[in-house]
């Protein structure tokens, strides 16, 4: 174009290969354009995910703002991954600050010389892959180079023996719990916490039937089954070993609605419930997950059901705690049974956020109805936000109809606390409530008076931040409906 000849008899630049996927529909792309100008910029994932779903690609034209997007943005980059095709990888080999996305998909192309070559998140993914087609060869290659990789990268490759973890894998991870690196120690142990058949396992539930066991007792006059608790007194190199830190995570946080410190022993407690098979519970009562989790526990120190305040909360604490390890356990198991258990069982009273986090473990049919019951138990509570921050979208059906009802509520309390609850559950509603709640949210906002932000109801209530929240909610949505609409085109 300059009218001039590169000097030296340069190579020209190997032209993009030809594409295998169809260009998203023109008026998709427009709205691309748009979103990339800064329009609704929160939803460039969607729109992204929604276009490799369908088969699509990105535009050619939009590639270079779009590869620019992800050299600030590392949580775009999977997505850009998947819907840039090949001329968004060729464009990105042409440009150091976008050579990110070489191997940031699931293929990290090049064969096995990638893993003698590759970046890390090259290996990483070829390592992924490997585990779930032979892992039986994933673990060699990783055992080869395993005394020359540097901790943080070893943590990185044992971290994909999630993919095809069987009791194969449990001599290599039995090794590296005395890994000298600390993250390869606790994925190790981790790991070996999912083998319910392991040396691991069994050394686990040694140490929880330490602490919990089952009573008879009778009380009031009536005779049953208790669950007994003591949590370990002492820690040693054999728990630090097998993952249990001596101040785990949260030991010293508030512990639920309770408001107290959780403590260390009880920490251990939770860590070691949350790394024994659940089937040594099963075994040990002899009844199903769900009559085991209604029965009722005492702490070691009080009587069951003891007299006066001091007794019923050292009681409640047991069973939370004990509840809690269940939970961790059944999320960390995938175990179905206990986790429909511990959501419908109605023992965790005071953990709404432990028990969103078991929805995951659902079937998919009975996570939506589970989800929609637990946000009604906690509407109106500070613990909703943190309960839905946990529910993966979309939120749509029965789900959808309770998030929905939860938000013409927090819009329509008068206190002026509930507008900034509101703006929150609005934000983090945009991306995730099925587009199809718009309308039933435009009735809301009607009632609220959030056309004209600013105005008070008849009962005093000013409607503006509450009313504006729900206006920019109204409005993401309509936009990701015909986003939606023209991707399908």
């Amino acid at each position: 174009r300059a009218g001039r000849r590169p000097a030296g008899g340069a190579e020209p630049i190997a032209p993009a290969p030809a594409e295998d996927l169809p260009v998203v529909p023109p008026e998709a792309a427009r709205r691309l354009e748009l979103i990339l100008g800064g329009t609704q910029i929160r939803v460039l994932p969607e729109w992204l995910e929604a276009a490799a779903a369908r088969g699509r690609r990105v535009p050619a034209r939009l590639l270079p703002d779009l590869l620019e997007r992800g050299r600030s943005d590392r949580m775009l980059r999977p997505y850009i991954a998947r819907a840039a095709g090949r001329r968004g990888v060729w464009l990105a080999l042409q440009n150091t600050e976008w050579a990110y996305l070489v191997g940031a998909g699931d293929d990290p192309g090049g064969g096995p010389e990638v893993w003698r070559t590759g970046t890390r998140n090259q290996r990483v993914a070829y390592l992924t892959a490997l585990r779930g087609t032979d892992p039986a060869a994933a673990r060699e290659a990783l055992r080869e180079t395993w005394g020359r990789e540097p901790a943080p990268d070893r943590a990185a490759f044992l971290a994909t023996f999630e993919h095809g973890l069987s009791a194969d894998d449990e001599e290599f991870l039995e090794s590296a719990l005395e890994d000298r690196g600390k993250d390869v120690r606790q994925t190790a142990a981790d790991l070996l916490a999912r083998l319910p058949d392991s040396a691991y396992a069994a050394r686990m539930a040694a140490r929880a039937r330490a602490c919990v066991r089952a009573e008879e007792r009778t009380v009031q006059g009536r005779r049953g089954t208790w669950v007994l608790v003591e949590p370990p007194r002492t820690h040693d190199e054999g728990l630090a070993r097998d993952g249990v830190p001596f101040h785990p995570t949260g030991s010293f946080a508030p512990g639920g609605r309770s408001g107290g410190p959780v403590g260390t022993r009880a920490a251990w407690l939770r860590e070691i419930l949350a790394r024994t098979p659940l089937a040594a519970w099963t075994d040990l009562f002899g009844l199903p997950p769900m009559e085991i989790v209604c029965l009722p526990v005492a702490g070691a120190a009080g009587r069951a059901g003891g007299e006066g305040a001091e007794g019923r909360d050292g009681d409640a604490r047991a069973a939370r705690d004990v509840h809690i390890g269940w939970a961790r356990a059944a999320l960390r198991q995938r175990d179905v049974a206990w986790a429909r258990a511990l959501l419908k069982g109605g023992v965790m009273v005071d953990e709404p956020e432990a028990l969103a986090d078991l929805l995951r473990v659902l079937p998919g049919g009975e996570r939506d109805q589970a989800a929609a019951d637990l946000i009604r138990w906690v509407d109106g509570d500070p613990d909703l936000l943190r309960v839905l921050e946990r529910i993966p979208g979309p939120w749509t059906g029965r789900l959808a109809d309770a998030v929905v009802a939860a938000l013409a509520a927090a819009a329509e309390r008068r206190a002026r606390s509930h507008e900034h609850t509101l703006t929150q559950l609005c934000r983090l509603a945009d991306q995730r409530l099925g587009p199809d709640a718009a309308p039933r949210l435009e009735a809301v906002a009607a009632r609220l008076g959030a056309a004209a932000p600013g105005p008070r109801t008849a009962g005093g209530h000013t409607a503006g931040a509450a009313g504006h929240a729900l206006a920019e909610l109204i409005e993401t949505l309509r936009f990701r409906h015909d986003m939606l609409k023209e991707l399908s085109r």
